[in-house]
């Protein structure tokens, strides 16, 4: 009998900076209530789902920038959630900006978790991959300045077993490199659980904005393929604070086939029946590791 995970795409449309945690969070829960309406099991929310897209400014203040983050998870604001995946026994997936004492000093990491049915974090991953760059830059419409606000993940590339089945956890740009899949896929991950905010204009190299949708996509189908894995990836869509993000929230196959996409710039959940044995007729075929891979000859992967 195959196993099946019914999983839900939320995705969202713009957050501007003056709207509450109160307000996004009663967003989120009514896609959890729509979403398991349904029969989802599952629901994946974007990155930094519970605020505007923050790095696009810059800030000197550092409470400026504090007021984007997390301290507890869950806190007061945030605990709602929780309480709906427990009334509901949905799981969820959801990224956020966390703030941390640790190592003697505070941090702060663009980070996800999986949360059960039961209202329980199962998993924390904190993004690797930071993209942007970590000075002003005046002469860009808008910044991109994760590597200011962000440290690099401390946590690694992390599997877990739930909902019957393997999850592993990534973040936006973490899409766009071959080595978040295979990490995952060597651990046993049958399904990649993504969120992202990408803008549509890139200021440094703008002869490819009419790209970014392929590239959003061929990257994940190529990892899906080649890992034999699903790929669940839920973007924050629309004009937000003026910066126009792309949408197109995906659920792409272990055949690297998009069974499911949207179709708006607004606040929209995709459900789909994810067969979690199709990894299988990749895995134990196309791509069997054990069989076919050659690590031995790939050392200048991690020298270089």
């Amino acid at each position: 009998m195959n196993r099946r995970l019914t999983i839900a795409a939320a995705q969202l449309g713009p957050i501007t900076r003056d709207e509450s945690r109160h307000d996004v969070v009663a967003r989120l829960q009514d896609m959890m209530r729509r979403a398991h309406s349904r029969g989802a099991r599952l629901v994946v929310f974007p990155e930094l789902a519970l605020t505007t897209f923050f790095p696009r400014w810059y800030f000197e203040d550092q409470a400026d920038i504090d007021a984007f983050f997390e301290r507890d998870m869950p806190g007061p604001e945030t605990q709602p959630l929780f309480d709906t995946a427990r009334e509901l026994g949905l799981g969820f997936y959801i990224g956020y900006a966390e703030r941390i004492a640790q190592n003697d000093r505070i941090q702060r990491f663009n980070t996800a978790i999986l949360v059960g049915g039961d209202g329980r974090i199962i998993g924390k991953y904190r993004k690797i991959h930071l993209p942007g760059h970590d000075e002003h830059e005046p002469w860009r419409p808008f910044q991109h300045l994760e590597k200011r606000y962000f440290e690099i993940g401390d946590l690694g590339f992390g599997t877990w077993e739930a909902l019957g089945g393997t999850l592993g956890m990534a973040l936006c740009n973490d899409r766009r490199w071959p080595e978040t899949y295979r990490m995952l896929a060597l651990q046993g991950a049958e399904v990649m659980l993504l969120g992202y905010n990408t803008p549509i204009h890139y200021p440094p190299v703008p002869e490819h904005d009419h790209l970014q949708g392929f590239h959003n996509h061929i990257c994940m189908q190529a990892g899906a393929y080649q890992n034999g894995m699903w790929v669940v990836s839920v973007a924050k869509a629309g004009d937000e604070e003026g910066c126009r993000l792309l949408g197109q929230s995906s659920i792409i196959a272990p055949t690297g086939e998009i069974v499911a996409m949207t179709s708006s710039q607004e606040d929209e959940l995709l459900i789909h029946d994810c067969d979690l044995d199709q990894t299988r007729k990749i895995r134990e075929h196309i791509f069997n590791f054990k069989r076919h891979r050659q690590p031995q000859q790939y050392g200048l992967i991690t020298e270089y």
